[in-house]
C-alpha cells in the first residue's frame, strides 16, 4: 500500500524578520573596492580581490555579507558547489534575511542535493517575505492603504519567494528518510503559511505520517488537509490510502469514509480530465478494497479491487 500512496502523491505534484538589504554607502572605501573587484575580468584575480575585500573590511557586517555572497556566486559559476554553499552560509550568517543571498545559497544547496539545507534556506526566505505583512501599521493609515503598502513591499520579492516555495517542496518530496521529511514539512509549513502549494504539502505530510505509522498526528493533519480542500479528490484519496495502512479497524473505517466520499464526487466538481479522473477513481477503489479487507469484508473488497484493476490498467505504476 505504501507504493499506492506514493502513486497518489506523484499524481498530484505539479516567521521571522523582514527582508534585509546590503547597504554600502557611496564613496566609502568598501564601495570603491566593490567597483574594482566587479570590473576585474579575470575570474581568478576577481576571486582574490573578493578574498582581500573580506580581510580588509572584516569589521563591517554589510561588507562581510556582500563579499561572501560574491564569492559564493563566483564559486557557483566555476562549478565548485561545496565552496559556493560554504561562502553562502557565511553570507547568511552576516545577514540572515537577505532574499538575494538566500536564493544563492539555496541554489548551491540544490546543486549539492542537500535537502535539509534547501528547506532551511528556502524557509528562511519564506519567513522573511511573510514578515513584511507583520510590520506595524503607521498611525493614521487606513486599512486599505496599509494592505496596498504591504503588497507593494512584497511585489519586488514575489518571484523569489515563489521560487523558494517550489524549491522547498521539491526538496521535501526528494527526501527518502521519513523522519527527516516530516521535520522538513513542519519547517516549511511555518515559513510558507497559506502556500499556493499547500495541497501538495499536506498530502506529503499525510504520506509521511502513514509511513511513520503515527496515527495520532495523521488524524490531526487530515483535519487540516480537509479544511484546506474539503472536496479535493486527490486529498481524499491520499487520506483513504493513508488510513488503510493501519491495522486498527477504526482507522480502516475512516479510510472507507474518505474513499467513498472521493468516489461520490461528480467529475465536473473535481475539475479533472477523463484520464486523471480514472486514475483517482481507480486509486480510491483500491484504497476502499484494502480498507474493506482490514474489516474482514472480503467479498465487497474483491469487487472494489477488481474495479480498481480495470481503471488503473492505463497507469503502469499505480496498476502495479
Amino acid at each position: 500500500m505504501k507504493h499506492l500512496l506514493l502513486a497518489v502523491l506523484l499524481a498530484t505534484m505539479p516567521a521571522g524578520a523582514q527582508i534585509e538589504k546590503i547597504i554600502i554607502p557611496a564613496g566609502t572605501p568598501e564601495e570603491k573596492a566593490i567597483q574594482a573587484a566587479s570590473a576585474e575580468t579575470d575570474a581568478q584575480k576577481r576571486v582574490a580581490m573578493w578574498q582581500d575585500f573580506l580581510k580588509q573590511f572584516a569589521s563591517n557586517p554589510q561588507a562581510v555579507a556582500y563579499g561572501n555572497w560574491q564569492l559564493s556566486q563566483q564559486s557557483l559559476d566555476q562549478g565548485d558547489n561545496a565552496k559556493a554553499l560554504d561562502y553562502g552560509e557565511k553570507a547568511v550568517a552576516a545577514q540572515a534575511n537577505n532574499m538575494e543571498i538566500l536564493l544563492s545559497v539555496t541554489t548551491a544547496a540544490q546543486r549539492m542535493k542537500d535537502n535539509g539545507k534547501i528547506v532551511e534556506y528556502a524557509s528562511r526566505g519564506g519567513a522573511a517575505f511573510n514578515g513584511i505583512a507583520r510590520q506595524a501599521k503607521p498611525a493614521g493609515m487606513e486599512d486599505d492603504a496599509f494592505a496596498l503598502k504591504i503588497k507593494q513591499d512584497q511585489d519586488p520579492w514575489r518571484s523569489s519567494y515563489e521560487y523558494l516555495e517550489a524549491a522547498g517542496l521539491n526538496a521535501i518530496v526528494a527526501e527518502e528518510d521519513a523522519k527527516k521529511r516530516m521535520g522538513y514539512v513542519e519547517q516549511y509549513m511555518a515559513a510558507f503559511p497559506n502556500s499556493r502549494l499547500q495541497e501538495q504539502v499536506m498530502q506529503m505530510a499525510v504520506y509521511t505520517l502513514a509511513q511513520l505509522q503515527d496515527s495520532k498526528r495523521l488524524s490531526s493533519f487530515s483535519e487540516k488537509a480537509l479544511a484546506a480542500d474539503p472536496n479535493g479528490m486527490s486529498t481524499l484519496v491520499v487520506l483513504a490510502v493513508a488510513f488503510a495502512e493501519f491495522q486498527d479497524p477504526a482507522l480502516a473505517t475512516r479510510s472507507e469514509t474518505y474513499a467513498r466520499k472521493a468516489l461520490g464526487l461528480p467529475q465536473t466538481q473535481t475539475k479533472l480530465d477523463d484520464d486523471q479522473y480514472r486514475l483517482y477513481s481507480g486509486l480510491a477503489h483500491s484504497a476502499l478494497g484494502y480498507a474493506l479487507m482490514r474489516q474482514d469484508k472480503t467479498l465487497p473488497a474483491i469487487t472494489e479491487l477488481k474495479t480498481a484493476s480495470t481503471e488503473l490498467k492505463g497507469h503502469t505504476d499505480s496498476y502495479a
